[in-house]
């Protein structure tokens, strides 16, 4: 495991959770701590922070694991790189491990999801040593190979642009978004989540109309029930002290992902695994032929459900029903 020379800062502690920044190769990743035992490091995805796992942290730590959520390199606390190929797959690989050794412990179960959901498998992939053990929420593991992304994408909708294909060029999506931080995460949030997305047959807010832009799509009732305004406040705080380019560079380096795991294309991720998805989430339905191919990429897995009824933001929309099947999944491993 690689060695860090920098000191980790003096941790604060609030409502039963202690903060901490760590040295990684970012730099610094906040680290957001609660319980003791086995750690579970928990890595979110977009557009969101270390608070979209408010609800696991308590249950974890009741459950008798040391969880630990992060602010991914480019949100909230962490360091904010420049460069678009600071944000790769690989540096965040990097970043994970840097974390759990900074924590004094030599190895974690990890769990993802959306972006931190690939993060995670690619965690799994790269640095078995590290990662024992793997759980992903809402998007699937898929083997690196196949098409460079930037291809697959720009194949997509028509005469529509995919979101991702809009995320990738620099201050295109940040003009869109910056001027408005709050109401366009809250209209992304209810666009995907399953009690306020737009119904069937209504234009997909997954992708934009020529000359438009994203949010034309949001849906304009209310917020989803799981996002109150203290939650809306948090991440909206976080992305107006920070802006979105550092989020937003993930999308920016998904080609030179495809180059630096050309080594693991088509490899399967061998430790014990656990999927979750929701019904109403696109992520799972789009991705059905990955889910189906569980038993060949990922032979451990241990159980693949999809809660009925439910979007993308599974541990905020059904956090009591992710957070038992997280807490039964990792009772059920090997002790370390």
């Amino acid at each position: 495991m690689r060695q860090t020379t920098a000191q980790s800062s003096t941790p604060a502690t609030a409502g039963g959770r202690t903060h901490r920044l760590v040295p990684a190769p970012a730099g610094r990743i906040h680290v957001v701590e609660q319980g003791s035992g086995p750690l579970v490091l928990l890595v979110h995805g977009f557009p969101e922070s270390w608070y979209s796992w408010r609800h696991q942290l308590p249950a974890l730590a009741a459950a008798g694991y040391r969880a630990a959520a992060i602010d991914v390199r480019g949100y909230g606390r962490s360091s904010r790189p420049a460069a678009a190929d600071a944000y790769r797959l690989l540096e965040l690989v990097e970043d994970n491990a840097a974390v759990v050794e900074a924590l004094g412990e030599r190895s974690a179960v990890i769990v993802g999801h959306d972006w931190g959901a690939t993060i995670a498998a690619t965690s799994a992939l790269v640095r078995p040593d590290v990662f024992r053990a793997v759980g992903l929420l809402s998007v699937p593991y898929t083997p690196p190979g196949g098409p460079r992304p930037s291809e697959i994408f720009a194949g997509m909708g028509g005469d529509e642009e995919f979101y991702v294909s809009y995320f990738q060029e620099p201050g295109r999506a940040e003009a869109e978004i910056e001027p408005d931080v709050r109401g366009w995460l809250a209209g992304f949030y209810a666009a995907l989540s399953a009690d306020t997305m737009p119904a069937p047959g209504t234009p997909d807010p997954h992708f934009v109309a020529p000359g438009g832009t994203l949010c034309a799509r949001f849906p304009a009732g209310p917020r989803p029930a799981w996002l109150g305004e203290d939650d809306l406040d948090v991440y909206a705080g976080e992305f107006e002290r920070t802006g979105l380019t550092g989020a937003l560079n993930r999308y920016r380096a998904m080609d030179r992902d495809w180059s630096d795991l050309a080594p693991y294309r088509g490899a399967p991720i061998t430790q014990p695994s656990l999927f979750l998805g929701g019904s109403q989430d696109a992520s799972t339905t789009w991705l059905a032929e990955a889910i189906t191919a569980f038993p060949t990429t990922m032979p451990a897995l241990a159980a693949a459900t999809i809660l009925d009824g439910c979007g993308h933001w599974l541990q905020q929309e059904r956090p009591a029903e992710t957070n038992g099947h997280l807490t039964t999944w990792l009772a059920s491993l090997p002790a370390e």
